[in-house]
């Protein structure tokens, strides 16, 4: 088990916060399927337990292979999915509240939501001054490498922002519900205008650097996260302002709900277009699978709660729509990941080591006495 970790990465958080959004998203559908409630709780319990195996692993890691996950750190490829590990906390106990209540009771929901949110925001915060700090001093990234994998620890503060408001009815009437609602407010701005810093960034280097290497191509799906993020975000401050903060900024919060959610949806599907037009070409050229596939599953989750929350606030049942065409986008993609994550651990392949480049030898050549090479 000790060997088994030892190249067990970061990136592994993605796995959880992509169960996890199948079952928050599926529960909030505007449709009742029946069977569907049972299904998305059993999902999330599944994302509970995928949580605690990793965060036992992750820990063995650390532990017993210190050395490697030193260099995690230092590399600017692997160091942003730290901010995965604060998406994971943070997805499993918003489901806690959105889902999980109806097996674990509402008391056990919100202590679990209330320990995990407050970790996962304290680990996401932080992730999002150190890793850039690191690239900057430590990692020496340079603008050829960048990719959309170092929006994520930029995101995870979005994550809290988003999942933040869910806890807020349950706190003290006054100043701790206006307290929390607008440090939730706070993380959405803080994340958001980090995100516009470093997008140009990831779209320049797709423009003019040419297509991203096979195994990265679906990390593109990775931009649609603080987009479908940010709209659910807005939309639950305006569920729950009204009575927390004063009328005026009550309602700001409900326009602010459409007229940020409703162009910023419009951009999300934009480069969804574009990212599954890079993912067909990456295909085509025999892209195989990888944990980048996990890629599929979050972010689309985020689109689908944007769209669950412009449908509250709009009354337009071409939101309701899109909600559910991109809940069916998600399921097949957890599915297929889900699936295949499974066989490369049962055989071994996911957690072995990189493979070694194999060296080719030039052939031996000989000179016979009259110059001729044979």
């Amino acid at each position: 088990m000790v060997t088994a970790v030892r190249h067990l990465g970061p990136n592994w958080y993605a796995a959880v916060m992509g169960t996890a959004i199948v079952a928050t998203a599926g529960v909030a559908l505007p449709v009742h399927l029946p069977g569907l409630r049972t299904i998305c709780a059993a999902v999330w319990l599944l994302s509970l337990a995928l949580l605690l195996s990793l965060l036992c692993a992750r820990a063995l890691h650390w532990r017993h292979h210190a050395d490697q996950a030193r260099a995690h750190l230092l590399d600017p490829a692997t160091a942003p999915f730290y901010g995965c590990l604060a998406m994971a906390l943070l997805a499993v106990g918003g489901g806690a509240l959105t889902v999980g209540r109806y097996w674990i009771g509402t008391r056990a929901a919100v202590a679990l939501d209330a320990v995990l949110f407050t970790a996962g925001t304290a680990v996401g915060l932080a992730a999002a001054v150190v890793v850039p700090y690191l690239m900057a001093v430590r990692q020496k990234a340079e603008p050829q490498q960048a990719t959309p994998v170092w929006l994520l620890p930029l995101v995870a503060p979005m994550v809290s922002a988003a999942l933040g408001p869910l806890l807020v009815p349950y706190l003290p009437a006054g100043q701790p519900r206006a307290t929390l609602l607008l440090a939730c407010f706070a993380m959405f701005g803080l994340s958001l205008l980090a995100t516009l810093v470093m997008l140009p960034l990831v779209f320049a280097r797709i423009v003019t650097g040419g297509p991203l290497p096979l195994a990265l191509t679906p990390t593109l799906f990775l931009v649609l996260g603080p987009l479908g993020q940010s709209t659910t975000a807005v939309g639950k401050f305006a569920d729950v302002a009204p009575g927390v903060v004063p009328a005026p900024y009550s309602q700001g919060f409900g326009v602010l709900a459409v007229l940020y959610g409703v162009p910023v949806m419009g951009f999300a599907l934009l480069w969804l277009g574009l990212a599954a037009a890079h993912v067909v070409r990456a295909r085509r050229h025999g892209m195989g699978f990888s944990m980048t596939w996990w890629a599929f599953t979050f972010p689309v989750g985020t689109c689908v709660t944007g769209a669950e929350a412009l449908a509250r606030h709009t009354g337009l049942v071409v939101y309701d729509w899109l909600a559910m065409g991109l809940y069916a986008v998600l399921a097949a993609a957890w599915t297929t990941a889900a699936v295949r994550t499974a066989r490369g651990v049962v055989s071994g392949a996911l957690l072995a080591g990189p493979r070694p480049v194999p060296v080719v030898l030039r052939p031996a050549t000989a000179r016979t006495t009259s110059g001729a090479v044979r």
